[in-house]
């Protein structure tokens, strides 16, 4: 390590080069890698809500749909909107009641169902179905002109208009995230280091990271909203700890090397690698652990940061150091005094009173787990977004003015005999909640015989082995409402069809639920386990692990326990987002403490006066680190208009403050309490000689 730490010394204006020419195909690598805003999505692909919707892209030449209302419009011009959409490149196809009869059948003729479905007051009903999938480039793309050519009677609903505009808010947000973030961050580290510029240097160094991290995202093919918007900030919160421990290590160094600040950044680079090598494990752990999700949304997060951490330890110990030695004199002349304070009376109160602590802790334990248990989860991401947006303003048009909330869409045999298509769709309007069905055999009667019905209405409905039903239900997305109602139409068109299949967002939300309640005790178990076998493998220890993940979990608990008891819900994704990153980043913080604990206990200090020292020569430290993840992810949370990426940010900053109290406070008092079990079941905490000592003293005493 040393010899590399030379080599950057020597190389350093070369490395800076290097690391300013990789920006370059890096930014095209971040501009061309495709983002995916449609969440349901990644849900397995071997589901039938996912293959039923294949089938439609396939023999229907139909992926998303939206229904377009139409505020006070003649016949004529309601005609005349539908065919400027149908030109929409990437509309397959417009149903209407004026598209369907030419305008020449009198309403008053049409059954009451159909009627009842296109028509509301001086509102018109529209469906429009795309040629791609939901979140497709193209469908967004269509949707977008879709707004551009009709006219502000027209409100055009469903998932991909909802999708478009996440998308929209997502892009103009993200890169101020990054300086939001930046700026707060920069603050904390004027106020905790000793130079007023070597904050600069610390986000500049970070900021490659970030920026190869993304743009080495192309090679995945295309990442999710929730991980680009969340990318910057968390990989800047999560690695600044390397950052710091260079920059403190490089002084340390100077004291031994005054005289070549070259030497002395060489053996900080050596110390730094193996420190933070060590110490990226537990975090890459934590984010690895989310590949293992069934909703492949966790294997495209896990991904991407435990990436963004690689590029995070390469840029500290190379771009950070070569930054540091070009502008020492910079540095130097910007020098300060330490603004933050020591903490010694904290330090010192906090190990007299172990026992008060401890108490504590124990006492928050219950109502923290049983908040962690009882807190309200949401699955409808869209219902977090702004009011003024024009996809939310449509869906709540829909459900004031004709009461429908959700829409199904049903696959069946294509030669089911219409008697039985007929008494399968009765049985499906007697379902509480449902509000009008539609489908090939409901158009097909005494006022509209077939021959009447265009041939490219029958194509959208009907195909060689598929026909189409379409649902509309009062119920919402995700609720226990429209979860039951799924449930009870999927009984019925299986007795019918047993290969029938029922497609749309509430059914794949569904399956969200189901999955993703699975998916969470798989992450939360993986994530704990492989953090426990590497403190144990780090410290040698079968105790420590215990302690240590403990604390951790405790802080965890309360962070999410907290939601409960504030009355407030979580997105589903949230316990599996902090229960892994809160775990994998702050777990260092009990590290850090506990290598300086084992280190004065090993050099024969007693269990009080040990655990004193090592609290108060990390308790800078950590509230350093700590304060430094909260400043990256609080100012985001405040500002983003996206209720999902505001509320993780939220959680993660309000994460680091728990768990930087519960270590600083628990954790002492922890190895006050069980001092001689960690001794005993841990190597490296008492020196050989002494055990010696003590065993022939015991041998001579018997």
């Amino acid at each position: 390590m040393l010899k590399f730490g030379e080599w950057i010394v020597k190389h350093r204006a070369f490395i800076l080069i290097i690391g300013v020419l990789l920006l370059i195909p890096s930014a095209l690598g971040y501009v061309k890698t495709r983002v995916n805003y449609d969440i349901l999505s990644y849900l397995p692909k071997d589901i039938n809500t996912m293959i039923g919707q294949d089938i439609l892209k396939e023999d229907f030449g139909q992926g998303g749909f939206s229904l377009v209302m139409v505020e006070g419009m003649s016949d004529r011009d309601v005609a005349a909107t539908a065919d400027k959409i149908k030109a929409v490149d990437h509309v397959s196809d417009v149903i209407c009641y004026q598209s369907m009869t030419g305008c020449n059948i009198p309403k008053e003729i049409l059954p009451e169902n159909i009627y009842d479905f296109f028509n509301h007051g001086d509102n018109t009903m529209m469906a429009v179905f795309f040629d791609d999938t939901t979140s497709a480039d193209g469908t967004l793309a269509a949707v977008e002109e879709m707004r551009d050519i009709t006219s502000e009677q027209c409100f055009i609903s469903g998932m991909s208009a909802i999708t478009l505009d996440m998308k929209n808010i997502t892009q103009s947000e993200t890169l101020i995230y990054a300086v939001i973030a930046a700026i707060l961050t920069s603050i904390v580290l004027v106020l905790t280091m000793d130079s007023f510029l070597i904050p600069l240097f610390f986000m500049l160094s970070i900021g490659f990271a970030v920026v190869w991290n993304l743009g080495s995202n192309i090679l995945l093919g295309e990442i999710s909203f929730i991980t680009q918007a969340l990318a910057m900030v968390l990989q800047l919160g999560v690695t600044m700890d390397y950052s710091i421990f260079l920059w403190h290590s490089y002084k340390e160094q100077l004291n031994y090397y005054p005289d070549s600040k070259q030497e002395a950044m060489a053996h900080a680079v050596a110390a730094t690698i193996t420190a933070v090598v060590g110490s990226s494990f537990t975090t890459i752990a934590g984010f690895l652990a989310m590949c293992f999700m069934t909703f492949t949304l966790g294997l495209d997060l896990g991904l991407v940061m435990a990436k963004g951490v690689v590029c995070g330890v390469i840029a500290c110990v190379t771009v950070l150091p070569a930054m540091i030695l070009v502008f020492e004199k910079a540095i130097a002349a910007t020098s300060h005094r330490d603004l933050f304070p020591a903490f010694r009376r904290t330090s010192s109160f906090i190990a007299n009173h172990s026992w008060a602590f401890l108490t504590v802790a124990i006492a928050l334990l219950i109502p923290a787990v049983f908040g962690n248990s009882h807190y309200g989860v949401y699955y409808k991401l869209d219902s977090t977004l702004p009011d003024y947006l024009p996809s939310v303003t449509a869906n709540t048009k829909l459900a004031e003015d004709y009461n429908m909330n959700s829409t199904h869409i049903l696959m069946f045999d294509s030669s089911m005999s219409a008697k039985d298509a007929n008494k399968m769709m009765n049985e499906i309007k007697d379902v509480d909640g449902v509000q009008f069905t539609m489908s090939f055999n409901s158009l097909v009667g005494s006022a509209i015989p077939e021959e009447a019905i265009p041939d490219d209405l029958k194509s959208v409905l009907k195909s060689d082995k598929w026909q189409l039903m379409l649902i509309g239900s009062e119920y919402e997305v995700a609720s226990d409402e429209v979860n039951a109602q799924v449930a009870k139409l999927n009984d019925i068109a299986s007795s019918y069809d047993s290969s029938s299949m029922l497609i749309g967002e509430a059914p794949a939300t569904k399956d969200l639920i189901t999955i993703t309640d699975r998916d969470f005790k798989i992450v939360n178990f993986l994530s704990i386990a492989a953090i426990f076998l590497i403190i144990a493998f780090t410290f040698k220890s079968v105790s420590l692990p215990v302690i240590l993940v403990s604390v951790i979990e405790l802080a965890i608990m309360i962070n999410l326990g907290t939601a409960y008891y504030t009355g407030s819900k979580l997105s589903f994704i949230a316990p599996i987002v902090i229960g892994t990153i809160q775990l994998g980043a702050t777990v260092d913080y009990a590290i850090l403490m506990t290598t300086r604990y084992r280190t004065e206990r090993h050099g024969g200090k007693d269990k009080k006066e040990a655990v004193g020292i090592a609290l108060s020569t990390s308790i800078k430290s950590i509230i350093t680190s700590a304060l430094g993840f909260f400043a990256a992810t609080v100012g985001v949370a405040a500002y983003s208009d996206i209720g999902l990426i505001s509320e993780l940010c939220m959680l993660l900053a309000r994460g680091a403050l728990i768990s930087m109290a519960v270590v600083v406070t628990v954790l002492p008092s922890m190895f006050m309490v069980f001092d001689r079990v960690i001794c005993r079941t841990s190597a490296g905490f008492v020196q050989k000689e002494n055990k010696e000592k003590k065993h022939h003293h015991i041998f001579r005493t018997a």
